[in-house]
């Protein structure tokens, strides 16, 4: 199947928001406990905006449905975080496999470059060895490991952070 990977418009966050409520209710990519509603990412989508950060998103050529997303945002409040961005993707499970991953992050990073973007950071559960083997293929390096700093469905979690040098 062939992807339009492009930016994402306001017309694309319903989608958007079915792909990450789905995961905050069932998956552990994403230790938020409550999703949310359309008004909050639209919110977040014009925060990204006046930003100049992405949202871009995976789109197969011959249909209107959003296959995965990517993005990254602030990595602290802080202003000397300011060249310092965490990203993150989701893929709908009835795309997994495909390569969007993948094809999402590169894009994720060119634009971060374009922006003088420092350092990308990822922050990845432990478990989810399909996203730590991408970002190492990728030239991230692990760069640090949280034990049990989260809680999802009763369980605590442990961190993998990694993180990318772009310049």
């Amino acid at each position: 199947m062939l992807f339009e990977i492009r930016p994402a418009c306001i017309e694309d966050l319903e989608q958007i928001m079915a792909i990450k409520n789905a995961e905050i209710l069932h998956g552990t990519a994403n230790w938020s406990e409550d999703p949310q509603a359309l008004p909050q990412y639209q919110d977040w989508f014009k925060q990204l905006q006046k930003n100049n950060y992405p949202l871009l998103v995976a789109q197969p050529v011959d249909s209107s449905v959003i296959a995965a997303y990517a993005d990254y945002d602030v990595f602290s409040q802080i202003q000397g975080y300011r060249q310092t961005v965490e990203h993150s993707i989701f893929v709908h499970p009835d795309y997994n496999r495909q390569g969007l991953g993948q094809r999402l992050m590169l894009a994720l990073i060119e634009h971060a470059k374009s922006q003088q973007i420092h350092v990308m950071v990822a922050a990845i559960d432990h478990v989810n060895t399909g996203s730590i083997l991408l970002h190492k293929k990728l030239g991230f390096k692990q760069t640090g490991y949280m034990p049990q700093v989260g809680k999802k469905f009763g369980v605590w979690r442990d961190l993998v952070l990694m993180q990318l040098q772009l310049d």
